[in-house]
């Protein structure tokens, strides 16, 4: 089953050589077939330049720029519209998402013919490395209220780093969050739509280089946007998208 790792990057050349080289490695090392797709958002430094040197050396390196509408979930959206793969994953430019995670994720998959994996840094064997003590009190607030409000045990949906089948990605259209909040649009329609999940615990660790493009205060309206538009469709949509099994 071929793996797709879809990657945005928006004024990462200082992070990016480092991120495709550990997970082109791990995966090479694990003799995992797969593409790095990695969508240059019209960045303004030199990532372009940077993923250009870097396709020299992992031939199974691809990028394309996106010209726009710009930002986060437009990014990922790009990716998930062109990926190869029989799976893919969103990875995060940065090197906070582990490439043995993923290899993790896959194998689950693939043992447990599951239609998605989702990571948990909350749950035994999650780990956070230099996570800001802000930024932690505010996932695990909102975390809190997507359970309440969707009714479900899952934990750490606001975590972009999932792995999908290719049919549960085509089975969860049309996408509508246009930035961080996709982050939760795709595994909140994936399990009302009654894809199977399971959820394994998995890393984090705080970006070297760079900034956080994840700007808490102009997020709050538009996750919770995302989250009613989530909980209007699980009921009463009346199951019209769920998987035909």
């Amino acid at each position: 089953m071929k793996l797709s790792v879809v990657i945005p990057a928006y004024n990462e050349a200082e992070s990016i050589d480092k991120t495709v080289s550990q997970i082109a490695e791990a995966l090479q090392d694990e003799g995992i077939e797969h593409e790095l797709f990695i969508v240059n958002d019209n960045s303004k430094d030199n990532t372009l330049e940077v993923l250009q040197s870097l396709q020299i050396k992992y031939p199974t390196l691809y990028f394309e720029t996106n010209e726009g509408p710009n930002g986060f979930g437009y990014a990922v959206r790009y990716g998930l519209e062109r990926f190869s793969g029989d799976c893919v994953a969103v990875m995060m430019a940065d090197m906070s998402d582990s490439p043995q995670d993923l290899i993790k994720f896959y194998h689950t998959m693939i043992k447990g013919n599951y239609d998605c994996v989702f990571g948990s840094r909350f749950i035994k064997g999650g780990k956070l490395v230099d996570y800001p003590f802000v930024k932690k009190v505010v996932n695990r607030m909102a975390n809190w209220i997507i359970r309440m409000f969707m009714g479900i045990k899952y934990n750490d949906t606001t975590n972009a780093f999932k792995l999908y089948k290719k049919e549960t990605i085509e089975g969860i259209k049309p996408f509508l969050a246009p930035h961080f909040n996709l982050t939760i649009e795709l595994p909140l329609k994936a399990i009302i739509r009654g894809y199977s999940y399971t959820v394994v615990p998995n890393s984090w660790t705080n970006r070297q280089y760079g900034e956080s493009k994840l700007k808490l205060r102009e997020m709050g309206s538009r996750y919770f946007f995302i989250l009613l538009y989530c909980f209007i469709e699980k009921f009463f949509s009346k199951g019209d998208f769920k998987k035909k099994w």
